[in-house]
């Protein structure tokens, strides 16, 4: 399998679990009056989902190990599929959130192969430049999957959006089976893989890059916890006017992308992965400034996103190379486990928002800027931690 073909799977795997995130978004007040439930409450299944793929991921990632990539992703699609047709059929909040669980689980294995198809392809600045093709493909999901999100429910009803997702799946899992992967060795069985994972989180540069990428998509997470009560709350947007604002969240994030892919190999990943971060940091203040000073402003609340989506978009591939390399293990394991460490952190992070979920702006932006703050420590300390392994090898 070529490295084309490679990354033609790895990122329709990769917008099939993404897009799961953001499609149903704008359905939100219609799936709460269908079952009937609480909005807020109908909001937790984006913390329930991300919940859902961060606990199986370690799983995943050794199970890739053990018996190969392509029946482990095969296996991920079939859950995802089963659990997405099954979701209009929910009698109540509590079965919709269970299905969107099971959803999770599925797409985190989804998620986890397609990050492990490209780290078997590549390394070092093409890694980073192959994880930022997997970065347009989040954006894609991010943002025309919001949009197309709305009109399916516009059209057909919300039970549609997920008859889509389970309709993806399946057609993703026939287009598999046309494609041969390559062998892999033995997998070490001697070694157990939870402590081949201890031994990878105790290791300093991989820990503190994965966790600069997982705090900026944390700003995400609590973005699309949020913002649908307040832009169709307090702004009274529609569900077509929410969901058009995909695009500049997605022309934002697609932009940085490009920028990685384009000049990382010459400007170097700390540096862009830095100048990423400090832009996330300086759209979540303008966020809080907006809405400390402007409240009634929305254009001070998306706008100020895009600019952070940017950025985050231009740093998430590059920690998620640096975590990669700098692991003391090969294989999947790398990959599994930074993937974990983000999902459990977005879940987290989407319950604490859906707990702040409210018609104001304000509790979103200052929880925004926190993360933002976090992740520019974490960058910080990967340089540390670069330049001390500089000093190892030149002794």
């Amino acid at each position: 399998m070529n490295t084309t073909t490679t990354l033609a799977i790895a990122c329709s795997a990769a917008f099939l679990a993404q897009v799961g995130i953001s499609s149903y978004l704008p359905a939100v007040p219609a799936i709460a009056h269908s079952l009937p439930a609480a909005e807020d409450h109908v909001a937790l299944a984006l913390a329930i989902y991300l919940v859902g793929m961060a606990l199986p991921m370690l799983l995943w990632g050794s199970l890739g190990e053990r018996f190969g990539r392509k029946p482990v992703l095969l296996a991920a699609l079939a859950v995802y599929a089963l659990a997405s047709v099954a979701m209009p059929s929910a009698v109540s909040v509590e079965s919709f959130l269970a299905l969107r669980l099971i959803q999770g689980v599925g797409a985190g294995g989804v998620s986890v192969m397609a990050r492990v198809l490209v780290r078997d392809s590549f390394s070092g600045a093409l890694l980073a430049k192959g994880l930022s093709w997997l970065g347009m493909t989040f954006v894609i999901a991010l943002g025309i999957g919001q949009f197309i999100g709305s009109l399916l429910q516009v059209a057909f009803g919300w039970e549609a959006i997920f008859y889509g997702l389970a309709i993806g799946a399946i057609a993703l899992m026939l287009a598999l089976q046309r494609v041969a992967f390559p062998a892999l060795g033995n997998a070490d069985s001697s070694v157990s893989a939870w402590r081949i994972y201890a031994k990878i989180v105790r290791h300093p540069p991989f820990l503190h890059a994965a966790l600069a990428g997982g705090l900026g998509y944390g700003v995400i997470i609590a973005f699309n916890t949020c913002a649908p009560l307040i832009l169709q709350g307090r702004f009274e947007w529609s569900a077509a006017q929410y969901g058009w604002l995909g695009w500049p969240i997605s022309a934002a994030y697609l932009a940085g992308a490009l920028m990685v892919n384009r000049f990382v190999a010459r400007t170097g990943r700390l540096r862009m992965m830095g100048w990423g971060v400090a832009l996330v940091l300086a759209g979540t203040a303008v966020m809080v400034l907006g809405s400390a000073f402007a409240s009634g402003l929305a254009v001070l609340l998306w706008l100020p996103y895009c600019l952070a989506v940017f950025g985050q978009s231009m740093s998430y591939p590059i920690s998620l190379s640096l975590a990669n390399d700098e692991s003391p293990v090969s294989g999947s394991y790398a990959m599994a486990l930074s993937g974990f460490m983000h999902q459990l952190m977005a879940a987290l992070i989407g319950g604490v928002a859906s707990l702040l979920v409210s018609q104001q702006a304000w509790p979103l932006a200052v929880l925004c800027v926190a993360l933002a703050g976090a992740a520019c420590v974490c960058v910080a300390r990967c340089s540390a931690d670069q330049n001390a392994l500089r000093k190892i090898s030149s002794i």
